[in-house]
């Protein structure tokens, strides 16, 4: 009975060998849920949730007479220290590149239709929309059909993470990696920055390429200066991605993300709070800080928790509801109609509150905190 709720694509020896891995194992991680069927946009694909064997989470299967295989991005670990971290894990140089704040996107082509995943290998309308309305991607991809373009989607317009950037205004988009399609290797740092060049596209900021002796100081210097104009931090790679890259943010991102998950405590405070707090704390010690800069960040890091969720519980006294307004651009009420079936896939609770001179407002409601703020303010127990 089991067998005929299996997905085709699982049951077919050529994607067993594409992934390398058995089809006894495919089927066994679908009834697990670590691959879910994917049949939207009509497309007939496989997602998989979590990690399996050498596929990233995020990885998107897809059959379209030809299987094509677009590998989830892979996760990058962050450094606490900058001077062990660096030379333990770099042997000679280190490339640094900006780290912009926004959500990461996958751009490939199927068949001549050109998607964009988000990091959990949905795709998203919106997206895929504005990509190909800010890129011209179509002699690329005639040219480079394997190849997946990663980037990052930032400005104010950005539905997942709205977050200004003189540079690029409402909407922009800055690739971080070339990667091939099928296996996930990246090109090398130059050899993505001169392709990019030759098609007009924009990758993110190349801060430098360091000796491993001299980098943990020049990069502490460019993260301050970043955080300073209100800019996140850095990726650290090898030239040549042979090995893992590592990331570096700066001190007054993770404010900023500290204010943004404390707004909604109950929905969004436990997967951010812990992790903030740890990267402040071996930041201040690296950075051996004065007396003044540390009580600074002490100020900066303690307003960004208590003010903001003082704020949601003022709101929801007053009967409102804890919601955040999204705004983008759109041609029609069904393009933000579209957009809101994406949000309800990703689980989030969205409605449209109105569409005026091309935008839609669209309200994101964080159900959790709403009722337990309220909860406790009728005096309910913690």
């Amino acid at each position: 009975m089991r067998e005929k709720n299996i997905p085709n694509l699982l049951t077919q020896e050529k994607v067993s060998k594409l992934l390398n891995i058995s089809s006894q194992k495919l089927e066994e991680a679908y009834w697990k849920g670590i691959i879910k069927k994917y049949q939207k946009h009509d497309l007939d694909a496989i997602q998989f949730k979590k990690d399996l064997g050498p596929i990233e989470s995020g990885t998107l299967v897809i059959d379209k007479g030809n299987i094509h295989i677009i590998r989830g991005f892979p996760k990058i670990r962050r450094t606490l220290l900058l001077q062990p971290a660096l030379k333990k894990h770099f042997p000679k140089e280190v490339a640094v590149e900006e780290k912009m704040n926004g959500y990461n996107v996958r751009i490939a082509q199927v068949d001549q239709q050109i998607i964009a995943l988000t990091r959990g290998g949905y795709i998203c309308p919106y997206t895929t929309r504005k990509a190909t309305e800010i890129l011209y991607l179509d002699d690329f991809f005639q040219e480079n059909p394997e190849m997946v373009i990663c980037g990052e989607m930032v400005g104010t317009l950005n539905p997942y993470v709205s977050h200004y950037y003189p540079e690029i205004g409402k909407l922009g988009f800055r690739i971080f990696d070339l990667r091939e399609k099928q296996t996930n290797n990246p090109l090398t740092v130059m050899e993505k920055r001169n392709l990019l060049k030759e098609y007009g596209l924009e990758p993110v900021r190349l801060m430098g390429i360091f000796p491993v002796d001299e980098a943990p100081e020049t990069i502490m210097e460019i993260v301050r200066d970043l955080g300073a104009n209100n800019r996140e931090g850095v990726v650290m790679k090898d030239p040549m991605m042979q090995l893992e890259p590592l990331k570096y943010t700066s001190s007054q991102a993770q404010a900023s993300e500290l204010e943004y998950a404390l707004s909604y405590p109950f929905d969004l405070a436990q997967a951010f709070l812990f992790s903030r707090i740890i990267r402040e704390g071996f930041q201040a010690y690296e950075m051996s800080e004065s007396t003044d800069e540390l009580s600074e960040r002490a100020f900066r890091i303690g307003e960004s928790i208590l003010y903001p969720m003082l704020e949601t519980i003022k709101r929801v006294k007053k009967g409102e509801i804890a919601a955040e307004d999204l705004v983008i651009e759109v041609g029609s009420e069904n393009e933000a109609e579209e957009f809101i079936r994406h949000l309800r896939d990703l689980k989030v609770m969205a409605k449209l509150v109105e569409i005026k001179d091309g935008k839609a407002v669209i309200r994101r409601i964080h159900q959790s905190t709403n009722d337990r703020v309220n909860n406790y303010l009728h005096g309910g127990l913690y």
